[in-house]
């Protein structure tokens, strides 16, 4: 029987390496195809393309001129209804910040020219 366990858990590891790889491929494909390049993230890969997404949308919308403050707002607005407040968003194309951020709520990357850090802060109730 020790045998056929083995075998079986060889058989899976070998399927989740595979599976690995396909989303890590697939990852690759989508930030290539919307011009995104992951600049540093604490970040699942769900919540990455969320973002990613949502900034490529707002882009596409601004003919012209990057309206930097619109962009922002409408990733944290995104962030904050869908994943609880609360999310911060710094856009532009040059910035310095340094930030404490929850764990799993940190993504720094770049569309096209532009610069997003995204991140979400706890939130504590006030004690009176």
């Amino acid at each position: 029987m020790e045998g056929a366990e083995l075998e079986l858990e060889r058989r899976s590891k070998f399927l989740n390496s595979l599976i690995q790889k396909k989303k890590a491929i697939e990852q690759q494909d989508q930030t290539e195809r919307l011009n995104v390049k992951v600049r540093a993230s604490d970040m699942s890969l769900t919540l990455q393309n969320r973002a990613f997404r949502c900034a490529r949308d707002q882009l596409d919308s601004m003919p012209g001129k990057l309206d930097s403050k619109r962009l922002a707002l409408a990733l944290k607005k995104e962030f904050d209804s869908t994943y609880g407040p609360a999310w911060h968003c710094i856009v532009g194309t040059s910035f310095g910040s340094y930030v404490t951020y929850s764990l799993g709520g940190f993504l720094y990357f770049s569309i096209d020219k532009v610069y997003i850090l995204l991140f979400k802060t706890a939130v504590e109730p006030l004690d009176h």
